[in-house]
Order: structure tokens, then sequence, then C-alpha cells
């Protein structure tokens, strides 16, 4: 048996020590801070654009949020479409995971007078900067809503009878 050194977690490089599941630990933290806040979002959210919100939600006077989760540098500094969310909600948030350096969302390539951050794990999140309110067009919010509820509502009748999962598409 050959024996290797233990080296502590926090001074392995941001891609040795992530995984899927940090990032679902991060969204499930994000998702039960929401929820204590009248805030009901779903994971995984597709966009017009054709992008992929990792959360999205509406809160209790119908404003939308988006979250983007990073839990590593390099997906951090590396995220060249987070801007394309801005179109989607009033509201967009940074989640991320605790060990993550945030000094680079103070830059102004990160937009800080647009974005919030959260710091979350499985089970709780912070919010340390407030994401500013930059309302949508009310024809957009509608739209986006009315997406919202149609996903959320498939989601759980799927969930329910996956049979319908093909039926009323297109």
């Amino acid at each position: 048996m050959i024996d290797s050194p233990v080296v502590p977690l926090a001074d392995l490089p941001d891609s040795a020590r992530t995984t899927p599941r940090e990032a679902q630990a991060v969204a499930r933290g994000i998702a039960r801070l929401f929820a204590r806040n009248g805030i009901w979002c779903l994971p995984e959210m597709p966009l017009r654009s054709g992008r992929r919100a990792d959360l999205m939600g509406i809160d209790a006077k119908g404003h939308v949020v988006i979250v983007e989760i990073k839990v590593s540098r390099a997906d951090l500094l590396g995220d060249g479409k987070w801007t394309d969310y801005l179109d989607h909600c009033d509201r967009f948030y940074w989640g991320l995971a605790p060990h993550l350096d945030r000094a680079c969302l103070e830059g102004p390539d990160f937009r800080p007078e647009r974005c919030g951050v959260i710091v979350a794990d499985g089970y709780d999140a912070e919010i340390l900067r407030p994401a500013p309110s930059h309302p949508l067009a009310a024809a957009r919010r509608k739209a986006e809503v009315e997406r919202l509820a149609r996903a959320a509502l498939r989601r759980h009748v799927v969930g329910l009878d996956p049979h319908c999962a093909g039926w009323g598409e297109g």
C-alpha cells in the first residue's frame, strides 16, 4: 500500500474540491433562504435566450429573481454569459460557495451596482449584498412569470405521472 499525504481541502485548487454536488448544495441553501422570505424558485430554468438560469424565482410582489451559482474561481472568472440573464429578471444574484474568494465581484466587469451576492452551503444561505432592483417592462415580466409558472406546473405533473412528459409541448 502506498501512503499518500493528506492535503487539507482548503489547500486544493478549486477544480479539485468542487463537484456538481457542491453546486446542488449551494442551490439548496439559497432555496431555503428564499422560501423563508417568500421567494419560490425552480432550478435549471430555461430562458428564451437559450440560456439556463441556475435558479429562477418569483417574490411575493411578482418580481423575477435569477441566481447564477458558482463553486469554483475558474468558473466564476470564465463566465462570459451571465449578463444575458439580466434581460430576464428584476434582480440578479451571484450564489457562491463559502470557500470562494468574492473579491473579483467588486470589479467593474461584474457590475456590482447591478448584482447581489449570496453565500450558501447545503443548509442555509446569507445575502452579503442585496441585489438592486432593475424592473423589467411589464410585458416582459408577465411573459417570464408565465413561463416560470408553466415550467413549475409541468414539472409537478410529470413528477406525479411521468407518462405525461412528452405531452403538450410545442
